[in-house]
């Protein structure tokens, strides 16, 4: 059988990356794919860019990569997005910039039979957020195609990254993967009364997909197992003295708490899951 690694949201966390990218090697696996948002809140934009080109044969491009690649005009960023924007950008060069610009938006190919459709965040746009706990009918969109993937078919598995959390949906006989985030782990729902060990999250995550590449045969077998992996925090913590939101970044890989969570909940809230009774 194949073994594929599937890796995303590293987020410029270069000592989860290292660690990734040490384990998948330890396993004898030679096929990484990446999905995105290579850079972003860790300092080490440029050496994790360098290391996702030398390792990964199949890299697409994030809603990070997208945003910080691109030329905006001041009056369509905030004065925070204005910081952070040029913060990011002072940490790659032009020619890591137009690489990152050009990623493709989505990649397809047949496992064991089925349509395997990999993206960012969602089959029409990265900016799109579709969680770990979501309608019926928006998950179920994350399986149709549109004009920005490979084929016109609906996908029997996809795989995608975006929301930091790992998790297995299956819906109408097909099957949602989430790879959770190497380098920026989170769980949105969090409640002190309920919480585990914040251990539980704050790891690099990754995914391993098992079957033969490039198979019609449905009869095949095929299998999907959830790395997860501690890495050196404080080591990563300790090289990022020059980072302008060290504070909130140090928040998020230590505690598995996303920065902004007002925006999450108002999300939810708008598809009507009350995330206040969670």
């Amino acid at each position: 059988m194949d073994k594929i690694a599937i890796i995303s949201d590293i987020h410029g966390n270069l000592e989860a990356l290292k660690t990734a990218l040490l384990d998948i090697k330890r396993r004898n696996i030679k096929t990484i794919y990446c999905l995105g948002d290579i850079v972003g809140k860790g300092t080490h934009q440029k050496e994790c860019v360098d290391l996702i080109r030398k390792e990964c044969m199949v890299v697409l491009r994030g809603n990070n990569d997208d945003f910080f690649s691109r030329t905006w005009d001041k009056l369509e960023l905030t004065d925070l997005e204005q910081k952070r924007y040029n913060w990011i950008r002072s940490k790659l060069t032009k020619q890591d910039l137009c690489y990152l610009q050009t990623l493709p938006f989505c990649y397809e190919f047949y496992l064991s039979g089925r349509l395997v459709r990999l993206f960012h965040a969602h089959p029409e746009k990265n900016y799109n957020f579709i969680g770990n706990i979501d309608t019926l009918e928006r998950t179920y969109q994350l399986f149709l195609p549109s004009k920005n993937t490979i084929s016109q078919e609906k996908a029997d598995l996809i795989v995608y990254g975006h929301i930091h959390t790992p998790y297995l949906q299956k819906v109408y006989n097909r099957i949602a993967l989430n790879t959770g985030s190497v380098g920026n782990a989170f769980d949105v729902f969090r409640n002190p009364e309920k919480d585990g060990d914040v251990k539980n999250t704050t790891v690099v995550n990754y995914l391993i997909l098992k079957g033969n590449l490039n198979s019609r045969n449905r009869e095949e077998e095929i299998s999907y197992e959830f790395i997860n992996i501690p890495y050196d925090i404080n080591k990563e913590l300790r090289e990022n003295t020059d980072n302008i939101e060290l504070e909130s970044y140090k928040a998020e890989i230590q505690n598995g708490q996303y920065r902004d969570m007002k925006k999450i909940y108002k999300s939810f809230k708008m598809r009507g899951i009350n995330i206040d009774k969670i």
